[in-house]
């Protein structure tokens, strides 16, 4: 009976190895998901980053438009695009992030495309006349429409963004 209790007692002790297999299998798994985690963080990271650099490089781009003014329009090389808008050459902007989310630092570099349109709008239309040439003889037109497109590479496709504006 005494030799008895004695294996049960070593029975007791520590740990079998199916237990330390088991309990290595979830740590395994749940490191797995962590790793998982932190990649979709990332690609979040990269999405965001890239969308927050093309609203800045759109905005940039409107401003650099506005400090010009609208008589600066005459001197650029627009392209008619046969339904009352213009277009300007398509450019090529380049952004780039540094950082160091751990131990390794990288760099983000974006290339981005920016498409502007430009067009004439009725709402920024001002109608003059007189009594020899009639009411409406003359419209001037003292604003445009400024429609800035901007895309950027991401994972395969193209993301893009439209930020709109008016040049006075």
């Amino acid at each position: 009976m005494h030799v008895q209790n004695d294996i049960k007692q070593s029975r007791k002790r520590g740990f079998g190895i199916m237990e330390v297999m088991v309990a290595a299998l979830v740590l395994g798994l749940l490191y797995a998901a962590i790793c998982q985690l932190q990649k979709g963080n990332r690609d979040a990271l990269l999405r965001i980053r890239g969308r927050d650099g093309a609203t800045e490089v759109a905005q940039n781009v409107i401003d650099d438009l506005s400090s010009k003014g609208l008589a600066s329009f005459a001197d650029m090389n627009l392209t008619d695009n046969g339904d009352g808008t213009y277009s300007l050459e398509p450019q090529t902007i380049v952004r780039e992030w540094k950082g160091q989310p751990g131990t390794v630092p990288y760099t983000i570099s974006i290339d981005y495309t920016v498409n502007v349109k430009v067009s004439g709008d009725d709402e920024y239309k001002a109608n003059t006349g007189s009594l020899l040439l009639g009411a409406n003889s003359v419209s001037h037109i003292y604003a445009k429409r400024v429609d800035v497109t901007v895309s950027w590479p991401y994972k395969g496709s193209t993301q893009s963004i439209s930020v709109s504006g008016v040049i006075r």
